[in-house]
Parts: structure tokens; sequence; C-alpha cells
């Protein structure tokens, strides 16, 4: 799977667990303020920061992906500028000797 692929389905899935873990921390918090037993709000609350800690995790990675991405456009350019540096620098000596 390439890269592209990678952040393509990582970015939107990141957004989508911190979503999800906010939502179920919200519900946490107005079960413990309703007085719901301890133990639910508390477990609740416990799986809301495992979604958004996961969620942070996966964005994280697709931001990884992204950069690489980047990076390597970054390099193909300037690449494709030395070389057209170097065939401009090796093509003027040889025009020069056939000239005179």
């Amino acid at each position: 799977m390439s890269a592209r692929t990678k952040w393509l389905l990582l970015a939107p899935a990141g957004l989508v667990l911190i979503g999800a873990g906010l939502c179920v921390l919200v519900g946490a918090g107005y079960e413990m303020q309703s007085g719901a037993p301890f133990m639910r709000w508390f477990i609740k609350g416990t799986y809301s920061l495992i979604l958004v800690n996961g969620g942070i995790s996966v964005f994280g990675t697709a931001v990884r992906f992204r950069v690489m991405m980047d990076t390597r456009q970054i390099i193909r350019q300037e690449l494709k500028r030395n070389y057209k540096k170097y065939d401009k620098r090796k093509k003027a000596p040889s025009q020069k000797r056939d000239e005179a």
C-alpha cells in the first residue's frame, strides 16, 4: 500500500476516533453529574480516553506519512533541477569543441 493510500485512510480514521472519544467523554461527564454509579461513568471515561489517545496516535501516523510524501516530492524536485543543471554544463563544453 502506498504512503498516499495510508495517509488517506489513517487521517480520517484518526479524526473519527478523536471525535467518538470526545462524545463518550461528554456522556461520561453527564452521567457523573446526574448521579450514576461510579463504575458506569468511570468505565465510560476510561474508554473515552482510550479512544481519544488512539485517535491521536492514528492521526499522528497519518501526519508522518504526509510528511514523508512531501519530503519525497521536494527531494525529487531538487534532483530534477540538479539534473537539468548538470545536463546544461555537460552539453556546453562539447558544443564549443565542435565549433573550434
